[in-house]
Parts: structure tokens; sequence; C-alpha cells
């Protein structure tokens, strides 16, 4: 059995499909199953078992002899969120409570980390473990995933084979529950289908001009393909960037959503919220050399490809089909 954790939401979603594809079908889901999530995201899965994850570690007591991997994806992902009590619950001690049990019952494990633990970026976005405890995140969110992986490497006790994944700027199907936290291709499908037009963020840095500001978008599909190739690779532990490697504007993104789906571009500025200012990335860029290194050589989606995928065949259809 494979274990996927947040296994509702949006990036295990899709790796419960890849997962399907691969004709791995013994799969035990956990989360919390909010009935839209459930319904749209799992629709059509196969899947062996749901678990709560309020009683997981209970059911793994009892049937870690099956369990062959656990990718715990789930989280609370919400940088806008600012009560650390949540992500102390949910982000860094239930991690730990993963960790110590695949430590116990010799389970492998890739977890999700996030590159919102590079904060400003002023040491750069190079998976190079010495920084990390260096490291000064914006956000809550962001310290929570920093501090488990500062906890992760201290550990004396790990599994006999682990990664820390550190998610960029992923986009792709089944996001549609992530509300204001869904990637802005999202948002931009829906405000140019909704208005012919679409608003971005105006520049308040004197570097970058309105819409020139940079993320590294990486395709769900290329994450869910990480994950499978390190699932079966399963040495070289350690973390991991995951992005495209390739820094894209905003305007890039902006551009290519209007041509995929066939509307003239039709772009608007408006002020970055004062209270996100301070905080706000403009540049950030996966240093892809470590994965790489370790073998894994399938070229990402570039971004025209992967949002001409994203908009044609999945938000433009009716329903979802993956």
């Amino acid at each position: 059995m494979i274990v996927v954790t947040g296994a509702a939401g949006f990036i295990s979603s899709c790796l419960v499909s890849r997962l399907n594809q691969a004709n791995f079908n013994d799969i035990v889901v956990v989360d919390n199953f909010s009935v839209a999530k459930k319904e749209n995201n799992l629709k059509g899965k196969k899947v062996k078992e749901f678990v709560d994850r309020d009683t997981f570690f209970e059911w793994l007591d009892k049937n870690y002899e099956e369990v062959e991997f656990i990718f715990h994806l789930g989280a609370r992902t919400d940088t806008t969120e600012f009560n650390k009590d949540v992500f102390d619950l949910l982000n860094l001690n239930y991690s730990k409570k993963v960790w110590n049990a695949c430590c116990e019952y010799q389970i492998p494990l890739v977890y999700a980390s996030s590159a919102a633990t590079y904060g400003s970026g002023t040491l750069g976005y190079n998976d190079d473990e010495s920084i990390i405890p260096l490291l000064k995140p914006l956000n809550p969110y962001g310290d929570s995933k920093n501090d488990f992986d500062i906890w992760a490497l201290e550990q004396t006790a790990k599994p006999f084979f682990w990664a820390g994944l550190k998610f960029f700027n992923v986009y792709g199907p089944n996001e549609y529950h992530k509300g204001k936290m869904a990637s802005v291709i999202f948002h931009a499908y829906n405000q140019i289908k909704e208005k012919g037009s679409m608003k971005l963020f105006r520049s308040h840095h004197p570097d970058f001009a309105d819409g020139e500001q940079m993320r590294d978008f990486v395709y769900v599909k290329d994450v869910v393909d990480v994950c499978m190739f390190l699932m079966q690779h399963r040495k070289n532990s350690g973390i991991y960037n995951l992005g495209s490697g390739k820094a894209r504007t905003f305007m890039a993104l902006a551009l290519n959503t209007f041509e995929a789906m066939g509307v003239e571009p039709n772009i608007e500025f408006m002020d970055t919220p004062e209270n996100l200012r301070d905080n706000y990335q403009y540049f950030t860029e996966a240093n892809m050399n470590k994965l790489r290194s370790i073998g894994y050589d399938k070229p990402f989606y570039t971004l025209e490809e992967g949002v001409k995928d994203y908009v044609q065949n999945y938000l433009m259809p009716a329903e979802y089909i993956n």
C-alpha cells in the first residue's frame, strides 16, 4: 500500500492519478475530507481506503507492515494565515509524528517543504542543506516548513530513505478549492472568462516594472513525476528544490493564458495590498542541479506548454479530465 496525506487536495490528488496511471491502485488516502474536495478531486480514482487525518496514526500502528511508501503532502498552506498555533499543529508537529512513525516502521518518506522557506531570496535559491538554518521566511507558513526541515536534518533517527521537496509556484488541475491561494493562472482564467480582462499586481520595487515580477512556475504534472521518480529511486536522501528551474514573469503567464483561451490580451494593474508588500517575493528561481545530479533527467514543461495544457484540457472543458 502507498499512503498519500492531504490526498483530497491539489498536488496530492494529482499524485493519486499519476499512481493509478502507473497501476498503483492500493492507495490509502489521508485527509479531513471536506465533501467538495473528496467528490471532485478523488472522483474516479482507484483508492483502497479513506483514513481521517486524526485517526491516521492509529491506523498506521495496525497496518504498517503493508505500507510500502508514504507521501506526506498534507499541510496548511495559507500564506496569509498568521496564527502560528495552526501551523505548529498541522505542519510542524503532525509532520514530526509522520517522520517518527516512518523511522519506527522503516517506511520510506517523501514530504512537502516549500520555496516559501527562502524568504526574500537574499541567500539565493540553492537547496544546499547547510544554509537551511540561516533562511528567514517571510510568513508563519514558511517558518513552519523551514522549522520542520531544520528539525529533520537534526535527527539522528531517519527513515532509510527520505526526501523533502521545496515546491515552488505549482499550478494545474484540482486547485479550484484553494480560493485566494490558487495559482495566478487559475485566477487569470476565471477573470478573463468573466470579464475579458485580468488584473496583475503593480510593482512597488524600483528594479521591477509592472508585471515583470518573476516566479518559478512549475506544472503539477512535473511535480508528481518527480515524486514517482523518488519513490522508485529510494536513495540519495535529502532536501530538494522542485521548480521548473526557470523564472518567468507574471506578464508572460498572463499573455500565455489569453493565448490559450483565444482572447486578445487586456491586462490592468492594481496596487499590491499594503499588508502584503513587505513580504512580497519579486523573484524566485529553483536551482535544480541537485535533483538532476541524482538522475532525474526528464524535461520540465515550459510555461507555454503547461499553461496551454492546463487551460485547454482542464479549465475550458465542462469537467476536469485527469
